[in-house]
């Protein structure tokens, strides 16, 4: 079992640069890279109210959970 972020997916529907959206959202381009490839290991409540808010958008849509085959 796994949770797939897909930031990556929103970002390119709303046409946001990392870097924008990094600013907009408060976090360094390191750390939103580290979720946009899926190697965070943890995120924060208010991180993701914020990417929600910046990409016009529910949780369900960034993070999606898939059964390991």
């Amino acid at each position: 079992m796994r949770i797939t972020v897909n930031i990556d997916v929103m970002m390119a529907r709303r046409k946001i640069s990392a870097g924008e959206l990094a600013e907009r959202i408060g976090i360094t381009p390191a750390n939103l890279s580290i979720l946009k490839n899926n190697k965070a290991r943890a995120i924060r409540f208010s991180t993701l109210e914020a990417l929600c808010r910046e990409l016009d958008c529910q949780p369900g849509d960034l993070l999606e959970f898939t059964e390991d085959e």
